[in-house]
């Protein structure tokens, strides 16, 4: 075959296409040829009819190149002049005109370049690197020149990975090969063996052919940093796949035209129901979307989702800047985005926080508080705004003192008290609104009020966690008895709070102490009293009738009919009486000092000088918990428990200082009229001083969201989820963790006797409630949970009788027309396993369902739900009979009868079909948001009756027709919903044999994306991802939650599940690091609190502690817990003269300290 002129070579390749997106990558067949001329319109790509004659021989030269250069030492190859003229030969088209001299420089440098190629090359063979040069093993597929027939002819590469020319996927030595080997388990391996091994692998490299350019070899793969890099650069140019714009349906009279445009940057690869191909670089994309930006922020001004969505594009273009003064550039730029957004909209709450977090991001603190001042003068009634704004203000550690935050709170529930009265005045007029309009003012009024009582909320755990515990408590008791039990007056809000104070400086007994009556009954007592004395007086004075003589005024003290010589006898005895104790102070005080230096302590000297060993700091702290523990309760001025004039001065300041007088509360007085902001005020108070309830809001919810992140300790709810995550993830394990989260906080010693006041505290405050709030069944569960831990904890002993059943009977003798308190009191019978007793209580309320009112009648499917529920835990063998009878009568509309014998095969049908009934009316309802705990119990009733009857998955079922019935986003906020939802991932678990493991994980997941922050979906998830797969899944994800929804319950969930299994240290530091670093959970005390307990007990690294201790009390210096963790466990690596300066600190920032360290002193002087 003769070779081909330069001519025809020229020819060649301006035939061949210069640019083409797709290249095949096998070899050129008669099929390929086929489908070139008759394939579809979509094959007709320049990259398909392309020659592939070039590549084969540009391969095949290559692979001759490489043969010679490793035959190179045998002498067989040819000589550097002849490959460097053959090399020239076949670039070149044209004859040269140079000179000789030119010439032989051109050749003196391609021989230079020559010899550095092949250098190169060799030291490639002799380090065995992934891209040496020569020929390859067995086992590859086809190569490019070779015959075989590969049933694909063509494959789609978007990397262009030159490789794939040679190959028909990755090649399989260019990928890690790795086996896990457990040096534990497995014995007898000859490790120098297997190191040889590995050193000869690399030896023995197979060498690439395909690559048509050394520079591809040296430089990597497409997975290497440079690659890598090329991926993030700006300017690099992506392919991404667009679909058309679906026309917007307009409600008018004419039929809108569609554009038919594809974009200029795109190549249309179909038609228009397909997507289009573009092809645009970073800084291409960045230019589109902020001109599609600016369009949608001209046209749709008032759109706050596209201002958001603006200004969250800002952070992402940030992320991809390097430079410090771009990422400043793109804030300001993200700054006046938001500025514009707030002109335009000056009322949009979201778009003011967004603002004043990117102010966050540049602007100094002082620069900062100012900001926000201004904008709360402008926004006083939003709760959102002051909510934020106290978050912000509590974090700064350099400006924080506890007297100024507490002014802040005055100022948030006086501006939204204000905002609620102006509301209700409001209401009063405009009583002829739609009842279904979503914007009517009761509504308005209701969230304003639920926000009001978060502020305050938060307000009483502040003063808890900064150590004054009675303040916290009397601001409950002064707010429940102002808003709860207020008199029924029509007075004006200053002539109420003038009959609060009266009331409040009295001796009488506040709500949840032992023989409160609350405000309003002990005004109408005081008013009784004083009307029988004004009718004793004026009796008294119609008896005396007539002359009666004159009379010696009678001496007092108080009154003004004083002689003047009892005048001068008391003026002389009150000098010498202050003349005695100025003495008495005064040798008092030299008796102290004289006694205080005999013990060695010099009383002028320094802090840092009196106490040199840690131990003391140590006892002092725990000295300090332990008060805090006993002293919560405030003490009153005039019920006679303050010290004698003969105590002690430390325990009378002391005892003063626990007294709480009006002034302290009146600045955070206000009232409520709406029910749903005091039942939210009572069941977090309950919650507050460790009562149960059960979830009464949804855990989506700002309030919730709020209590969970201000905690400094486990509730039990989450403990209990917690400790059965940490049983299963210990029961499948041989060697599991003896660490729990929970073991990590253990609670002081005196921690129980103080739950144990708490506990009649809250039982007393729960059941005066209950004349407030009548009828609610969360309520009166608390009230008889509360009587059952009092009673249990008094009395060790325990007996067959229900320790609330005596409260329980003496509320129904109050009301015994109230259904739900009879199903709470027979469940609470039921668990404590007394079924007979609850069967009865049971019986006797659904017999007497029909002749009672509607409204009660209403709530009798709760009732029905929670009897059948009653019955299958007992796990009798009778139980499911019971049950299906039980929800039998519910569905058919009968009259209840106690069970005798099983239900006949009509009363089952008659209930499927009044079951179905039931729940197609319910469907009007839910679609208008009137949902319910009576309609959720009919769903779940429902969904128990068919699994019972039917089968298992006809019960699932029911349940998921019921999620259609109610759109999406409004089950984000529904409670109701929520506990349905929790139900139907517990029926799913508990039937797991008889459907599908995917189907409950999908559940799992499903429940998790609307509900990210609830305790019941991530106990199921662990205990089901642990069982089922693998642990790795499982932290996927964790992190993915943790990233895209980060939350205090994820993360310790996240933290449970890695430390229970012995989890690895980096794994466990990464996640307290990320949770950390977000700016809302670096407020979080119980996750800075687990992250040094962890670094003290189980990384057992005190230095790692202390580092973190310092971070945690500078973005929380509000909690004392926080700062006695340090003089509790870091004693190891903190000096006495740091913990000195650690308590000096706590007193500059006026954190209450019950404790003075002379006591310790004292303590120690005495026992030496």
């Amino acid at each position: 075959m003769e070779k081909p002129t330069e001519a025809e070579e020229m020819a060649e390749e301006e035939a061949q296409p210069k640019n083409s997106l797709l290249f095949p990558l096998l070899p050129f067949s008669e099929s390929f040829q086929q489908s070139k001329t008759t394939g579809p319109q979509w094959l007709c790509n320049t990259s398909f009819t392309t020659d592939l004659s070039v590549v084969n021989e540009a391969l095949s030269s290559g692979h001759n190149l490489n043969i010679d250069l490793v035959e190179h030492e045998e002498g067989k190859g040819e000589t550097e002049e002849e490959k460097g003229a053959h090399k020239r030969s076949s670039h070149e088209l044209l004859e040269s005109s140079e000179s000789d001299s030119a010439s032989e420089d051109r050749q003196r440098r391609d021989k230079k370049k020559t010899k550095k190629q092949k250098k190169r090359r060799k030291g490639l063979l002799e380090e065995g690197t992934t891209y040496a040069i020569g020929s390859r093993k067995s086992g590859v597929r086809a190569w490019t020149n070779s015959e075989s027939k590969i049933s694909k002819d063509y494959y789609f590469d978007s990397r262009g990975d030159r490789d794939n020319l040679a190959f028909g996927c990755l090649y399989r030595m260019d990928l890690a090969h790795y086996k896990l080997i457990n040096s534990a388990k497995q014995s007898g391996i000859d490790f120098q063996a297997m190191r040889r091994q590995k050193e000869e692998s690399l030896l023995d490299k197979e060498n690439d052919i395909d690559a048509l350019d050394s520079k591809i070899k040296s430089s990597g793969r497409y997975w290497s940093s440079r690659y890598a890099a090329l991926e993030h650069h700006k300017t690099f140019k992506r392919i991404r796949f667009v679909a058309p714009q679906k026309p917007a349906i307009v409600n008018g009279d004419f039929v809108p035209l569609l554009d038919l445009q594809t974009p200029h940057e795109g190549v249309d690869v179909g038609s228009l129901n397909r997507t289009f191909a573009v092809e645009e670089s970073w800084e291409d994309e960045v230019y589109q979307k902020t001109r599609d930006f600016n369009k949608m922020t001209r046209e749709c001004p008032h759109d706050e989702k596209v201002w958001l969505d603006f200004a969250e594009f800002q952070d992402r273009v940030a992320s991809m800047q390097k430079q410090k003064g771009a990422r400043v550039q793109t804030l300001e730029k993200k700054i006046s985005i938001l500025e514009k957004a707030t002109e335009l909209n000056p009322d949009n709450e979201q778009l003011l926080l967004s603002l004043l977090k990117a102010y966050q991001s540049r602007d100094s603190t002082d620069v900062l508080i100012d900001r926000w001042e201004k904008i709360l003068m402008q926004h006083s009634g939003s709760y959102k705004l002051w909510r934020e704004f106290l978050q912000v203000f509590k974090g700064e550690f350099s400006r924080f003192k506890v007297s100024e935050i507490r002014k802040m709170y005055s100022h948030a529930i006086q501006a939204l008290s204000a905002s609620c009265i102006k509301q209700y005045r409001q209401v009063n007029h405009a009583a002829k609104l739609p009842v279904m309009d979503p914007t009517r003012p009761d509504q308005v009024l209701a969230e304003l009020e639920l926000g009001l009582v978060d502020i305050f909320l938060s307000l009483c755990r502040f003063e808890w966690q900064s150590g004054y515990h009675e303040l916290a408590t009397a601001l409950f008791q002064a707010e429940i008895e102002y808003s709860l039990f207020s008199p029924s007056l029509l007075l004006t809000e200053q002539s109420k709070q003038r009959l609060f104070e009266h009331f409040w400086n009295s001796s009488e007994h506040r709500i949840g102490e032992d023989g409160a009556l609350g405000w309003s009954t002990w005004l109408e007592k005081e008013e009784e009293n004083r009307q029988r004395i004004i009718r004793e007086e004026s009796s008294r004075e119609n008896e005396q009738v007539g002359w009666t003589g004159w009379f010696k005024p009678t001496y007092t003290r108080e009154g003004n009919s004083v002689s003047p010589d009892v005048a001068e006898i008391d003026n002389a005895i009150n000098k010498d009486s202050e003349e005695e104790l100025e003495v008495a102070d005064t040798k008092q005080e030299d008796d102290t000092e004289a006694l205080m230096k005999m013990l060695g302590i010099d009383v002028n000297a320094e802090g840092d000088e009196e106490v040199k060993d840690t131990s003391t700091w140590t006892r002092w702290s725990e000295e300090e918990l332990s008060r805090d523990c006993n002293q919560w309760l405030p003490v009153h001025a005039s019920s006679g428990s303050l010290p004698s004039d003969g105590a002690a001065d430390g325990e009378g300041d002391e005892q003063i200082s626990r007294v709480i007088l009006y002034e302290d509360v009146s600045e955070f007085l206000f009232s409520l009229g709406s029910g749903e902001a005091r039942l939210s005020l009572v069941f977090q108070f309950i919650d507050f001083f460790g009562g149960k309830t059960s979830q009464w809001v949804c855990t989506n919810s700002s309030s919730w969201t709020e209590q969970i992140l201000s905690l400094d300790r486990l509730p039990d709810s989450i403990s209990e989820d917690l400790r059965r995550v940490y049983d299963v993830l210990t029961r499948t394990q041989s060697s599991g963790s003896t660490f729990s989260l929970e073991s990590l906080l253990e609670n002081p010693s005196d921690e129980s006797s103080r739950r144990t006041n708490m506990i009649k505290f809250v039982r007393n405050a729960a059941l005066l409630c209950l004349k407030s709030i009548p009828g609610n069944y969360i309520l009166q569960e608390s009230v008889l949970v509360a009587e059952e831990l009092s009673q249990s904890r008094m009395n060790s002993s325990s007996g067959s009788v229900t320790p609330c059943r005596s409260l329980a009977k003496c509320l129904l003798k109050s009301d015994r027309q109230d259904l739900l308190l009879c199903g709470v009191y027979a469940r609470r019978e039921a668990v404590f396993g007394n079924i007979d007793h609850a069967r009865k209580v049971f019986d006797m309320a659904l017999s007497s369902i029909d002749v009672l009112p509607l409204d009660i009648q209403s709530k009798g499917p709760l009732l029905y739900f929670w009897y059948a529920e009653a019955e299958l835990a007992n796990s009798s063998e009778s139980s499911s009979l019971r049950a299906v009878h039980i929800l039998s009568c519910l569905g058919s509309g009968v009259k209840y009868t106690p069970f005798k014998c099983q239900a006949s095969s009509l009363q089952l049908l008659r209930a499927h079909q009044g079951f179905k009934e039931r729940i197609r009316t319910l469907r009007s309802r839910w679609a208008h948001g009137a949902i319910d705990d009576p309609s959720i119990a009919i769903i779940c009733s429902a969904a128990l009756f068919e699994g019972l009857t039917t089968g298992w998955a006809v019960g699932i079922e029911v349940l998921e027709q019921a999620f259609s019935m109610v759109l999406p986003e409004r089950r984000s906020q529904s409670y109701p919903l929520e506990f349905l939802f929790d139900y139907y991932v517990s029926m799913l678990q508990k039937h797991l044999k008889q459907s599908k493991l995917a189907k409950l994980w999908d559940a799992v997941l499903q429940g998790l994306q609307i509900y990210p922050s609830n305790p019941k979906l991530l106990e199921t998830l662990v205990e089901v991802g642990h069982r089922y797969t693998v642990s790795n899944r499982l932290r996927w994800i964790f992190d993915d939650f943790c990233h895209k929804k980060p939350s205090v319950v994820v993360t310790l969930f996240a933290l449970s599940f890695e430390i229970s299994r012995w989890g690895l240290q980096h794994r466990i530091h990464g996640l307290f690091e990320r949770a950390l670093e977000n700016n809302e959970l670096r407020h979080s005390v119980i996750l800075w609190r687990c992250y040094i307990a962890y670094e003290i007990s189980i990384a057992r690294n005190p230095s790692a502690a202390k580092r973190v201790f310092f971070r945690a009390i500078h973005a929380c210096p509000w909690s004392k817990r926080l700062w006695l963790d340090g003089f509790t466990r870091l004693t190891s690596v903190l000096t006495a003269k740091e913990l000195s300066d650690l308590q000096e600190v706590m007193r500059d920032k006026e954190i209450n300290l019950r404790t003075d360290i002379y006591e310790i002193l004292l303590q120690d002087e005495i026992k030496s």
